[in-house]
C-alpha cells in the first residue's frame, strides 16, 4: 500500500495566484533544504521580501523569481509547472489610486 501525499493546494477555497507561488515556492525552499535567509542572500534579495512571496503578499517580478530560481537551482519551468490548475482570471483586488488631482484654476492672461 503506497502512502498518498496530500495537496499542497486545498481545493475547498480557490487560491489566488499569489498565494499558489507563494506556497510552490516554499515547498521547493524545503526540499532544497534551505532557510529563508539562505535563499535570500544567494538571490540578492531582502528575506522579508521571501516572506511576503511565500505568504503570497508579494508580487515578485519575473527577474526576482528567476534570482529565486537560481538560489533554489531550479528553473522558471519547474518553479511555474505545478500552478496550471490555478486560476487565472483576474480577482478584483487592486489597488486603487487614492491620488486625486489637485483642481487648477486657470484664468486669462491679459
Amino acid at each position: 500500500m503506497t502512502a498518498t501525499r496530500p495537496s499542497p493546494f486545498p481545493t475547498s477555497t480557490p487560491l489566488s495566484l499569489a498565494e499558489a507561488l507563494g506556497k510552490r515556492v516554499k515547498a521547493c525552499r524545503h526540499q532544497a533544504g534551505k532557510s529563508q535567509e539562505v535563499v535570500a542572500v544567494e538571490a540578492g534579495i531582502d528575506r522579508s521580501f521571501i516572506s511576503a512571496v511565500e505568504r503570497g503578499a508579494a508580487n515578485p517580478s519575473i527577474e526576482s523569481l528567476g534570482n529565486i530560481c537560481y538560489a533554489l537551482n531550479i528553473t522558471l519551468s519547474d518553479l511555474l509547472k505545478p500552478l496550471d490548475g490555478v486560476s487565472l482570471a483576474p480577482t478584483g483586488e487592486r489597488r486603487a489610486n487614492a491620488a486625486k488631482p489637485v483642481a487648477v484654476k486657470r484664468s486669462r492672461l491679459r
